[in-house]
């Protein structure tokens, strides 16, 4: 798998049209997230992709909102339906941890409803203390 696919932390060979036809048609956390947003939440993030190496065409997506310093939120991970069980979302996440390692981060926080195993093995646990997280939402 190492060859025929490749991980790029490039923002610029981001695929907005495909990655925005995932989370806004696909997830079960974007639904009908307007392209604009999609392409705003690009803009202001750290942004991850896997790609095949022989076509070049977008196979995962992922991106991370950080401080830079002490914090990072892990979100909008995708895998294409039709590459999925072929270790990618396991290449995507290590990329990114790898990426992020070198800013020292005290914390990287996800939320995942279907994924639990994945992230495990990069050391993502259940938070100690649920009852500590809030959310406000519109």
């Amino acid at each position: 798998m190492s060859n025929r696919y490749l991980f790029s932390t490039a923002t610029s060979r981001i695929d907005r049209g495909r990655v925005h036809r995932w989370l806004s048609e696909q997830s079960y956390w974007a639904t009908g997230r307007a392209r604009r947003s999609q392409d705003e939440a690009i803009d202001a993030s750290r942004n991850y992709g896997v790609y095949d190496a022989e076509t070049g065409e977008q196979v995962a997506y992922g991106r991370v909102i950080t401080d830079g310093v002490t914090f990072a939120w892990l979100c909008d991970v995708f895998v294409a339906a039709e590459v999925r069980g072929q270790g990618i979302g396991k290449m995507l996440t290590a990329g990114v941890i790898d990426d992020l390692e070198a800013l020292g981060l005290k914390r990287i926080l996800l939320s995942t409803g279907d994924a639990h195993g994945l992230y495990a093995q990069f050391g993502f646990t259940p938070l100690a203390d649920p009852s500590r997280l809030m959310t406000r939402t519109r």
